[in-house]
């Protein structure tokens, strides 16, 4: 019988995605699965490599299928054998490497929920996710072990990421084989997003039955086929990193890549390059900053499929991955809410990639563009995107609008709109029109309060070259000559950097809390 991996084509994918299909791709079934033995377990006897992480320090660990596989089980006896039960919470704060996956893993084996915790955490952000997830025990590296002095309630184990010899020596002796035993709707990974300490939502809980959902995003959205090898340079403590730069292609039974440490794009280049992985999936950032470091021809690269997700991409740096690539990058759109639903359908050759949109739906999902008052919009006209769930359409807070052909496009978020003197503007727009200019190499936006016209835009530009006055009422006739005679920063702040998120989204909502807190106005 054929698989859903078999298919290429976005005909196709119309045609045989079913949920029964989709099911089809696993060993478990609805009463009984683990996403360990999916991701691991079942690819233990293909001789292929796992997983590789490339360190921003230039080292390299390649971790194959049967060593992940029973050292993830000597993990789990590990954790049975200091009390750890079934649906207990595991923190896992370690980078990228050998010993975060194995505890990651190890840790579903034995029923308990995995929960990945960013690296870069400060002891704040630390005591608001340990409390809410009420954790038995957290993994982490020495670095991290003096913020947990003050914390109490759970047991801390200390690992070196990289000293495989003292794991080991944590391992020995213990069996490398683990029976598992999760039903499909039981707990296995509590899932932060980056939200601030002071208003953190509450953890996504993802059962292992999740996996199933995934593989739309997977087969879809990055285009993931056996035989690929895939990179993610994403965190896997963040979702985009963990489900569909992690579990995805592992259940799949592929090599992927890891980025552990501070992100070079340049140290990117190199690893593509060299271990030719044809697939990779990344922020827009990331792909910003390889085009900003002006060296990627330097290295060739044998990219087939490229997507992207989390924020738009702007025209500069989608005509350079045009140029590098020969592709065009393909989008893939969701909410944590909602999941994955519009995605561009990378490597479909009846498929055409356009410039800018969202893509359109994965099978089986419907959505639509609804005004105001709950009304579909026309083409081309702006509204809230919103998904079909059970009957009701769920809202995004996204605008955006749908074109003739059925594609999506994004507007911003409904809290990116500024409004001024009765103009509505996009900051996405504006942004893209400011990151065309030569000497711009980041650009966000936001709506600050006027007397006069309720709103004006306040712009935040990282620069090549050191900004000053004239530039800035250059960049304001750049934008103002480019969108319309309204459409333009009045005013233009000059940074190093801008705020991002752990994700590595520009992180306007800070920007405008620091402006409220500051009181600026025009």
């Amino acid at each position: 019988m054929a698989l859903l991996t078999d298919y290429r084509t976005y005909s196709d994918a119309q045609l045989h995605c079913t949920s029964e299909a989709l099911w089809a791709l696993f060993d478990g079934d609805r009463a009984h699965m683990n996403i360990a033995h999916e991701c691991v377990d079942r690819h233990a006897g293909t001789g292929r490599t796992a997983i590789i992480v490339a360190r921003a320090d230039g080292k390299e660990e390649c971790i194959d299928y049967a060593a992940l596989a029973g050292d993830s089980a000597r993990f789990a006896h590990l954790l049975q054998s200091r009390g750890v039960a079934p649906g207990d919470r595991i923190a896992v704060m370690l980078e990228p490497s050998r010993a975060f996956y194995v505890c990651l893993f190890g840790a579903m084996k034995l029923g308990a929920v995995a929960v990945p915790l960013f690296t870069l955490f400060g002891p704040d952000a630390l005591r608001v996710r340990l409390q809410d997830c009420t954790a038995r025990l957290l993994v982490t590296n020495a670095s991290k072990a003096p913020l947990l002095t003050e914390f109490s309630g759970f047991e801390v184990l200390t690992i070196t990421e990289f000293d495989d010899s003292g794991f080991e020596r944590l391992l020995d002796g213990l069996p490398t084989h683990f029976p598992v035993v999760t039903r499909s709707d039981d707990l296995a990974i509590f899932q932060y997003t980056s939200g601030t300490t002071r208003e953190l939502p509450e953890a996504v809980r993802h059962t292992h039955r999740a996996l199933v959902t995934l593989m739309l995003a997977a087969l879809y959205g990055s285009g993931l086929r056996p035989g690929d090898r895939f990179f993610c340079p994403s965190s896997p403590a963040w979702g985009h990193g963990l489900w569909h730069g992690t579990l995805a292609p592992l259940a799949l039974g592929l090599t992927i890549g890891a980025y552990s440490g501070r992100f070079d794009p340049v140290r990117l280049l190199e690893v593509l390059s060299r271990h030719h992985f044809n697939n990779i999936a990344a922020a827009a950032t990331h792909y910003r900053m390889i085009r900003n470091a002006g060296v990627a021809q330097r290295y060739p690269i044998c990219i087939n499929k490229l997507s992207f997700t989390g924020e738009p991409l702007d025209s500069e740096t989608a005509d350079f991955l045009r140029q590098y690539t020969g592709l065009e990058a393909a989008s893939m759109y969701g909410t944590t809410e909602v999941g994955v639903v519009l995605v561009s359908y990378p490597g479909a050759p009846d498929f055409e990639v356009k410039r800018g949109s969202l893509g359109k739906p994965v099978p089986g999902v419907r959505v639509s563009v609804r005004d105001a008052a709950g009304n579909e919009c026309a083409p081309g006209v702006t509204g809230e995107l919103a998904v079909l769930r059970r009957g009701s359409w769920i809202p995004t807070r996204d605008l955006g609008h749908k074109d003739d052909d059925g594609y999506f496009y994004h507007g911003g978020r409904a809290d990116d709109v500024i409004i001024s003197a009765g103009w509505t503007m996009s900051a996405v727009e504006i942004e893209d029109t400011l990151l065309r200019h030569p000497l711009v190499l980041e650009a966000a936006a936001i709506g600050v309060p006027d007397a006069v016209r309720g709103q004006v835009v306040r712009v935040y530009v990282v620069c090549r070259s050191e900004g000053d006055a004239a530039l800035a009422e250059a960049l304001q006739e750049f934008v103002r000559t480019r969108l319309s005679m309204h459409e333009f920063p009045r005013q233009v702040k000059f940074v190093d950097a801008l705020p991002k998120t752990p994700a590595g989204k520009v992180n306007r909502r800070a920007l405008r809390e620091a402006a409220a807190a500051a009181g600026i106005s025009e």
